[in-house]
């Protein structure tokens, strides 16, 4: 599958998160290929955002938000586990767009032993999980993830018809701004449903 080029993040970075629902995020290990389709987004801005890294201005730390779109976001959390984002902004100051879920395609097995698990529908439903599964780390942060040779990036899927946005999770401001986008047909949703939803048909 073809390569998402730079084009496709250099947009709102709402309509990223979105549209990303049905890519496949891939990860080069070792020769190996561990991909997944993505279920499930969450879209973060700038300084109207305040769950955003990027609310208070650029640190050492947001500061691939801030950067070119199409490059990834990785950060540790809760001190015990990474998320992979990806940059996408047009216009806005900053913004990047976190994967929350995917379903695995390729590599399921290395994922398992990665995440010392066998339950297939708990290797990557959760960002944490999903960067166990993959062994994304901060090494990952930074790299282009436009590139067909880069070691993550995110190729062209096959479409979901059907995409409901919803409030963030996990969050505890703009708890109510409805930037997670999920495949509501999906095994593997970090969880079904927050409210309030809207129904978006593609």
């Amino acid at each position: 599958m073809m390569t998402l080029a730079r084009s496709f993040y250099q947009r709102p970075t709402a309509e990223v998160a979105r549209d990303l629902i049905g890519k496949v995020l891939v990860r080069s290990l070792n020769s190996h290929r561990l991909s997944g389709v993505i279920v499930e987004t969450e879209a973060y801005g700038h300084a109207d955002d305040p769950a955003s890294h990027a609310c208070r201005g650029m640190t050492e730390r947001n500061r691939v938000m801030y950067g070119e779109a199409g490059i990834a976001y990785v950060y540790f959390t809760y001190g015990n586990h990474h998320c992979v984002n990806v940059s996408a902004r047009n216009g806005a100051p900053a913004g990047a767009v976190l994967i929350r879920s995917i379903e695995p395609v390729d590599g399921i097995e290395a994922m398992k032993s990665l995440r010392g698990l066998d339950n297939f529908y708990l290797l990557t439903t959760g960002p944490g999980r999903l960067a166990q599964a993959m062994n994304i780390t901060r090494r990952q942060n930074g790299a282009d993830m436009t590139s067909p040779d880069s070691e993550i990036r995110i190729e062209d899927g096959p479409a979901r018809q059907t995409i409901i946005s919803t409030a963030r999770i996990g969050i505890s401001r703009a708890t109510d701004v409805q930037w997670r986008f999920i495949d509501p047909s999906s095994a593997f949703l970090s969880r079904k449903r927050a409210r309030p939803a809207s129904l978006q048909v593609k």
